[in-house]
């Protein structure tokens, strides 16, 4: 794989790193301030519905079908400008910018206003049975009240957020990939910041939380405009429906938008079943979904942030062997990091939950419950790692409507899923259904891909993952005899805490990297640039 892709990702995923972090300090004060209560299960629920149709409208759908048509749109600029011996100004794609940016403003402001006036039809919709419990003035009918009153305050995330990816989007088809990875920083500040010094200010820490998700939207948003204005792709907004580039977002967008949807109405469905559960089970599902989260993002969506424009663009330059070649390269780096973040989590699971959230309001009892669901969403971390791999393969080529088509599959299979674990084992099993789902998911999109001819795992490549579960096996039991049991952890002090866990972690980290040597794996195999078909047969063979 090229130098400039390596890099790239490498930019992306320090960035993360630090979103990442900022995300854990975010979380661990939530959960000293609030714990798993009425609060934060409340708090949680309010913060979940703009963030659902931010997948929508903002990074999810939008930027699925519009940085396949900018690529190509900036492609052509630049051959025209070769053609002409002229210096590029992107006249064509700052049009296009223009065009969408207006469009979509016209669609989010609108979306926005509704939402914060019909805050209290969310809340039944995805809330019902805390619906049900302010309707018959039951215990619990305060989390309904609570629950649009912070809604009518985050909504307008949805707004700022969707600039924000927009901007983004265009940031990272022109090579700028570092501004928007470090953006959700700003995010993760803001909250972290409201919810230290502005909860003795607002009615309640749950309030102070949710105007920081606010504040955080709109200093994402004011982040990106310089960077813009540098680049020269800060145009002025024009409503332009049915515009030839907006016309072909358009048609790509309504497959996407289904294909996104599945994964967050799959989200928000186990959020309304969590609210016929007892207190605490949105809460332990969002916290061990936070730690799954932090490898998920830090390699999984940091590598395809770089992979999706880098496809889109061998595929505008019709180079197939690359792009076969640059899933091969992003499903090695997925694996090479979520082989051992797999079997690093599930041993030391309850003494991090202890390390980073037993504290104030959290209890010893969280620690077990979240640890639980955090078992079975870790069991499909690679398959949620691959679906961020695999599904640019289709969006990159305009195909938007296989991997939707997978996605209600998947969405189906998640509803049988919940229905038939929920009854029996509550909110682990609605884990265990998302966990399900998503490996169906991953493994009907590998299908497709190697039906259609566009990317099948060689032999090479197999027997490096191999490796990689075998050095990750090795390293789990390493840490496991390193570790101690659950009530000796309890009985140590923060600091023997933290001094056992970094000892457990950094033998972990030792020991996968002298196996993955022995067993012969090497930088090189992250570094092959296929320039044509015969040396992608040559190096395969």
């Amino acid at each position: 794989m090229s130098k400039k892709l390596i890099k790239s990702g490498l930019i992306v995923s320090v960035m993360t790193l630090v979103s990442r972090v900022l995300g854990l300090i975010r979380d661990i004060v939530i959960a000293n301030v609030m714990g798993s209560g009425v609060m934060a299960d409340v708090f949680l629920f309010a913060n979940k519905i703009p963030n659902f149709l931010r997948r929508l409208f903002a990074e999810g759908a939008f930027a699925q079908a519009f940085v396949p048509v900018l690529s190509e749109y900036q492609v052509k600029d630049e051959l025209h400008a070769e053609q002409a011996q002229t210096q590029n100004t992107f006249d064509e794609t700052r049009l296009l910018i223009a065009q969408v940016s207006g469009t979509l403003g016209v669609i989010v402001t609108a979306v926005t206003l509704f939402g914060m006036l019909a805050s209290p039809l969310f809340v039944m919709l995805f809330g019902f049975g805390w619906f049900i419990d302010w309707f018959e003035e039951a215990p619990g009918g305060e989390k309904f009240t609570l629950a649009h009153n912070l809604l009518t305050i985050t909504f307008p995330y949805l707004w700022f957020i969707s600039f924000t990816a927009l901007s983004g989007a265009i940031l990272n088809t022109m090579g700028r990939f570092a501004v928007s990875a470090f953006t959700p920083v700003l995010l993760n500040v803001a909250i972290i910041s409201m919810a230290i010094y502005g909860a003795p200010y607002t009615q309640s820490p749950a309030h102070a939380l949710a105007w920081g998700v606010f504040l955080g939207g709109l200093i994402q948003f004011i982040f990106q405009v310089p960077f813009l204005y540098k680049s020269g792709m800060l145009v002025k907004p024009k409503w332009a429906w049915h515009s030839a580039g907006v016309s072909k977002i358009r048609k790509l967008i309504i497959p996407a938008l289904f294909g996104v949807s599945v994964t967050q109405i799959n989200l928000l469905l186990d959020t309304l079943i969590a609210s016929f559960l007892i207190t605490g089970s949105i809460s332990w599902l969002y916290y061990a979904d936070r730690l799954l989260e932090f490898p998920l993002g830090l390699f999984g969506i940091g590598i395809a942030t770089v992979v999706l424009p880098s496809l889109a663009k061998l595929h505008s330059k019709n180079n197939p062997a690359e792009f076969s070649a640059t899933l091969d390269w992003g499903l090695k780096v997925v694996s090479l990091f979520g082989w051992p973040a797999l079997a690093g989590l599930m041993v030391l699971a309850q003494p991090i939950i202890m390390v980073l959230f037993m504290r104030g309001e959290f209890s010893q009892q969280d620690v077990l419950q979240v640890s639980m669901a955090l078992f079975a969403y870790l069991s499909g971390l690679l398959s949620f790692m691959f679906i961020k791999i695999l599904a640019p393969g289709y969006y990159a080529r305009q195909d938007t409507k296989t991997p939707v088509k997978i996605g209600i599959i998947a969405m189906l299979a998640n509803m049988v899923f919940n229905l038939m674990l929920a009854p029996f084992f509550g909110y682990v099993g609605l884990a265990i259904a998302t966990t399900m789902s998503a490996t169906l998911n991953a493994c009907l999109l590998y299908r497709g891909l190697k039906a259609q001819g566009v990317y099948q795992l060689s032999a090479p490549t197999i027997i490096f993952m191999a490796k990689l579960i075998i050095s990750a096996g090795v390293m789990a039991l390493v840490v496991d005899q390193l570790s101690s049991d659950f009530d000796v952890w309890l009985a140590m002090n923060f600091f023997e805490q933290v001094q056992q866990l970094t000892l457990c972690i950094v033998a972990g980290i030792g020991s996968y990297l002298v196996m993955i040597i022995l067993l012969g794996v090497r930088l090189g195999d992250f570094k092959v640039l296929i320039k044509s078909p015969q040396k992608q047969l040559d190096i395969e063979s």
